[in-house]
Order: C-alpha cells, then structure tokens, then sequence
C-alpha cells in the first residue's frame, strides 16, 4: 500500500516529477556515455598499439603517424625507402620490424600491404579459407566480410587512394583467400596482403618497375628487445635518417590528455545537472509536504505512524531518482549505439553494448544517495506536524 500511495502522489504532480527525472536522467546519461566511450576507446587503443614500441614514416606529425600506421584512421604522412627499413634490422635494440605499405582501398576499406607476421603480431586467427601466399592474394577482416558481403573466392578491384570514389585499378584484380575470425582489433577492418601485391598494383597503374633498392612501403611498426631502445634508436632515426621516428605511447597519452579536457568538462556539466536535480526533487516534496499537511494529519490521527508517511516521502525521492537512473542508463546505452554506428560508417570501428559497468553502479549509489538527502528535510517534516492545530486550521 505503501508504494501505491508513492506511486500515486508521483502521478499527481506530472509536470514536476517528469522535470526531477529528466534532470536525473540528463546528469547519469552523459556520465554514462562518457564514462563508458572513453573506457572503450582506451581499451580499443591500447589493444592495438600493444607491442609496438615505435613506428616509423614520412617526416611529417607524429600524431599522424601513429594514427595511420597504427589505427588507420587518417591519411599517412608519406612513404619512405623499404632500404631504409631494412637497415633497422641490423640494429641490435631492434626485435621486431613489420613494413606496412598503404595507398589503396576497396569501397572505402584500407588494403594494406604487410607480412604474415603482422597477423600474428594482432594473434589473427582463420574463420575460412587460407592466408595469402602470392600476389593479390588477401585477408580481410571479420566488419569487412559482413559488411561488404565478401566470400572466399571473390575478386575486386582497388581503388587509388582512400576515397572510394577515386580512380580504380582495372588492370588486375585482388582474390579473398581468407577470412578471420573477429579479433577486436584494428585487423577486423582491414584488407591484407603482401607487399609485393601493393607494389605489382602501382608499378602496373604507372606503367614503370621500380628496382629492389627503390622500393617504398608507407611505414614500418618496431618492436625493441629492451627499454634502451626507447631512448636511442629514435633519435638516431630523427636526426641521421630520411624517416621520422613516433612513439605510440606518448602519442597516445598526449591525445587523450587533449580529450581529457572536454571529457572533464562533460562530466562536472553532468554533476551540476544531477545536483540541480537533486534540487528540484527536494522542492517537489517540499511544496507536496506543505499542499498535503490536512491530508497527512488526518492520516496521524486515524492511527498512522509518523515513521511510515517519513518512509513514504523518502520512498517518492528515491523512486523519482531511481526513474531517472534507469533513464539515463537507456539513453547512454542509445548514444552508444548511435555513435557507434557512426563511427563504423566512418572508420569500420564500433563500440560495444556492455552491460552495466561498475562506475553505472557508483552512479545508481550516487543518484539514490541525491533522492535520499533531497527528501530528507521535507521527510524529517513529518514529526513537526501538529495534528490539533492542522485539522483545525483546515
């Protein structure tokens, strides 16, 4: 009976109480999105930048660098000598160097020119089919075979460049040999084959081979065998070399301290929104208390417990918040699926639709916690009624 009469007293006050849940549902809901994108993203980078030390390329943003060379998500800065690549073999700080070469796409999909060992530096694993072997022989991703329905067997056409609309090579064409299975990484996006392939496709568009020693690949991914070569290969490649050396890690750690800024800023907007609701629901059940008093003290004199019309008012803040707690978590989970639609569309990344998090939990605390103290003072009201004195007045 209780949480009828609750549930009723919210119903007659539709204008206040649907304002107090919107305010709540507001505040959670960008802590929500915010909280959860950022945690993905910074999974999704550190996932694919794992293992890799330095990255070298054209001379040019460092920034730029990582994000081509790394998560394929912006233009390159150019393409340097394949010799040049090769020499950082012979570096005894080096473990590991994967060439990438870059500069052509399949309806907007990145083909991207590697070895087999940048499948098992990402763990890739088969879902059909074989990994390349010959030229024009690819790979594609798990988001690429759904989304541009590609099957073993299939052939197609590149197209120059990273704009789908661009210029197609008619001369020869790629052939899908296998699909892999769906990694979470950056390689789920993308097209792969060997170097040679990249090379055959655009000595074939220009009409002109090009020697061994004249060779280019776009980048090159390194790995070192210990935290000396953090310190010094860089600055040699910067300083004695064509290439331009990048360090994931603090290029990483300097775009999310730039995203940062706005981030913070989203979440103490959202904390002013959730305490301003907390405002408005004391207001409600203040002006309720004060509205009802006749009815409240006909209740105590009919042999209600002051204790049980307290626990009613504190009941209607908490389910007021509670309504706006549910809220907000529907429309983070919504704006999530929103941006990550966009996103994918864009880049081929996506978000994941997770379950609560244990930051959505402290916010179902933290909201509870704003309907609590927002009817305190009018539930603590309740004790100060005085039955004689209202019934007579009224």
């Amino acid at each position: 009976m209780l949480l009828k009469i609750v549930w009723k007293n919210i119903i007659s006050k539709k204008l206040t109480s649907i304002l107090s849940v919107l305010l709540m549902m507001l505040g959670i809901g960008i802590i929500s999105l915010v909280l959860t994108l950022g945690k993905q993203l910074e999974e999704k980078f550190s996932k694919n930048v794992a293992g890799i030390d330095m990255v070298v390329g054209a001379k040019g943003s460092p920034l730029q660098l990582i994000l081509s060379g790394v998560y394929h998500i912006d233009a390159p800065t150019g393409n340097i000598p394949l010799k040049e690549v090769d020499n950082l073999r012979t570096n005894s700080f080096v473990m590991e160097v994967i060439p990438l070469s870059m500069g052509d796409n399949y309806m907007g999909t990145r083909i991207v020119g590697t070895s087999q060992r940048y499948l098992k530096h990402f763990n890739a694993v088969l879902h059909l089919g074989k990994t390349f072997e010959n030229d024009l022989e690819v790979v594609v991703g798990q988001n690429v075979a759904r989304e541009l329905n590609l099957k073993i067997g299939d052939k197609f056409e590149s197209t120059h460049g990273y704009d789908k609309e661009a210029e197609e090579h008619h001369e020869k064409k790629y052939v899908v040999k296998g699909i892999l299975k769906y990694n979470n990484s950056v390689i789920d996006n993308l097209i792969i084959c060997n170097l040679s392939s990249i090379w055959a496709m655009h000595e074939e568009n220009s009409h002109e081979a090009e020697s061994e020693h004249e060779k280019e690949v776009t980048c090159a991914l390194v790995k070192f065998r210990n935290p000396l070569g953090l310190i010094t290969v860089p600055r040699l490649i910067n300083q004695n070399t064509v290439m331009q050396a990048a360090l994931p890690a603090i290029e990483i750690n300097r775009l999310f301290k730039l995203m940062g800024i706005g981030v913070d800023a989203l979440k103490y907007l959202a904390f002013a929104i959730i305490i301003i609701s907390g405002i408005s629901v004391f207001i409600t059940l203040y002006n309720a208390l004060k509205e009802r008093k006749y009815e409240l003290a006909l209740m105590l004199s009919m042999g209600g417990k002051r204790f049980t019309l307290f626990m009613m008012l504190l009941l209607e803040g908490i389910v007021l918040s509670l309504a706006g707690w549910i809220s907000g978590i529907l429309i983070s989970k919504l704006g999530i699926f929103l941006a990550s639609g966009l996103l994918f569309k864009s880049y081929h990344y996506s978000f994941e639709q997770n379950l609560l998090q244990k930051e959505e939990i402290y916010l179902l605390v933290a909201a509870l916690i704003v309907g609590i103290f927002a009817s305190l003072i009018p539930a603590v009201g309740i004790y100060k009624i005085n039955i004689t004195k209202t019934l007579a007045k009224d």
